[in-house]
């Protein structure tokens, strides 16, 4: 009797924990689809049409109602997510490799979950054109996975995403062109953008930064370090206040986020990491980028991170293309201070010229790639895309991303701004 009273309180608090773990995804996933510009209602939706078509879509197939986590309408297409805090729960195949759709499959893996309510509205509703998201894990460790669903009974297992940019409203069409037909899409056009984004924010660090030329890419190179945590909880720009909260200012907040993504980068040993942040030293110490600039109504490195976080961090939207655009941008950008960028010794490789290597060398998937004067790193990423366009998997290309390239970089000031990307 003991004992089963025990086995029984076990599992209460096994529950309640497995309960606090989904609400806190729940909660990480709203937070990164409302950053995105992407509206949303949860358990159901405001569009009488979707809403109609998921009032028999219960998952364990009683014709009852069902509903995923969250519903979304971008222009024509519709967004479905579905998450779980247990990553052994992702996705289930069957032996063939496809989507198992056994009900037990579709209540317990997310993107099964996922599919099985975007097929609903795909078949059941004029909407037509569906991207059905699976996320499980929390918010460090998390995996995102999306399909693409039509109401011809078909889909299409796309590659696992890092944040939703791709699906904001800015990007969605972009996406399904690229990746969903499989069409090339007009890559200078946003090349342009940058390159004009470059020299408006060079404009504004001059104006209200005052730092020296040497610095700028620095700053700019460590603020999209630390947007990069935001992903992961580590950081937010509205905590940017421009007071000394617990002590800190701005720069401060900023190199805790910069830390943290180099520490989750496994950027190592700590020799390595700490000379690698001492670069980034100007953003703590300057006294004019920690102030609230009168013009402004807030300091300049807030000001930089909104600009840089909506300008480029969030609207680079041909990420899987050799293009090297964080290393154009910061061309650009430094030709503002030496005339040719090479005040700060950036010498950039033409995007052709690196293509070219890749396609004599005949990099593949398996080769590891060295680049002893990596400067920026373009030719690395060059060789990264060629790579992961080869994979078979997805678990081919994470571990091509994470040992199958190393570059030397004697300038340390060059290191951290190739560190950015």
């Amino acid at each position: 009797m003991f004992l089963s009273r025990f086995n029984s309180h076990q599992l209460v608090i096994e529950g309640f924990h497995t309960a606090r773990k989904e609400a806190a995804l729940d909660l990480w996933v709203a937070d990164r689809l409302t950053e995105c510009d992407i509206e949303f209602t949860s358990q159901g939706s405001s569009i009488k049409e979707i809403d109609t078509a998921l009032k028999d879509a219960s998952k364990r197939g009683t014709g009852n109602a069902g509903y995923p986590e969250y519903v979304s309408k971008i222009g024509r297409f519709v967004l479905v997510i579905e998450d779980k805090a247990s990553q052994s729960r992702h996705e289930k195949l069957t032996d063939s490799g496809i989507l198992d759709m056994s009900t037990e499959a579709v209540t317990d893996y997310t993107v099964n979950g996922g599919y099985h309510y975007a097929s609903h509205i795909a078949k059941k509703s004029p909407f037509t054109e569906v991207f059905a998201v699976g996320v499980s894990g929390d918010s460090k460790h998390h995996t995102i996975s999306p399909v693409f669903v039509n109401d011809r009974e078909g889909y299409k297992r796309l590659p696992d995403l890092e944040s939703f940019t791709w699906l904001s409203p800015s990007n969605i069409v972009e996406y399904y062109t690229r990746y969903v037909l499989d069409e090339p899409t007009d890559v200078e056009k946003t090349t342009e953008q940058i390159l004009k984004d470059a020299a408006e924010l060079h404009e504004y660090l001059r104006t209200y930064g005052s730092i020296k030329d040497q610095d700028k890419a620095l700053v700019v190179a460590g603020i999209l370090l630390a947007l990069d945590e935001i992903e992961y909880g580590g950081f937010s720009i509205d905590s940017l206040t421009g007071d000394q909260t617990e002590g800190m200012r701005d720069g401060d907040k900023l190199m805790n986020a910069i830390r943290g993504r180099l520490t989750r980068s496994n950027v190592g040993p700590d020799v390595k990491k700490n000379k690698l942040l001492a670069e980034f030293g100007i953003i703590q110490t300057s006294f004019h980028l920690n102030e609230v600039n009168d013009t402004l109504g807030m300091t300049p490195l807030h000001y930089y991170t909104n600009f840089l976080n909506e300008h480029v961090f969030k609207s680079i939207k041909y990420q899987n293309t050799s293009e090297d655009f964080i290393g154009r941008f910061y061309g650009e950008f430094m030709s503002y201070s030496g005339g040719d960028g090479q005040t700060f010794g950036i010498v950039l490789t033409p995007k052709h010229i690196c293509d070219l290597m890749c396609e004599l060398v005949d990099v593949k998937p398996s080769d590891t790639v060295l680049d002893p004067t990596c400067g920026t790193a373009g030719f690395l990423i060059a060789a990264m895309h060629r790579m992961l366009s080869s994979a078979t998997s997805e678990q081919e290309r994470k571990g091509i991303k994470k040992t199958h390239f190393h570059g030397i970089e004697l300038q340390s000031n060059m290191f951290a701004v190739a560190a950015a990307k």
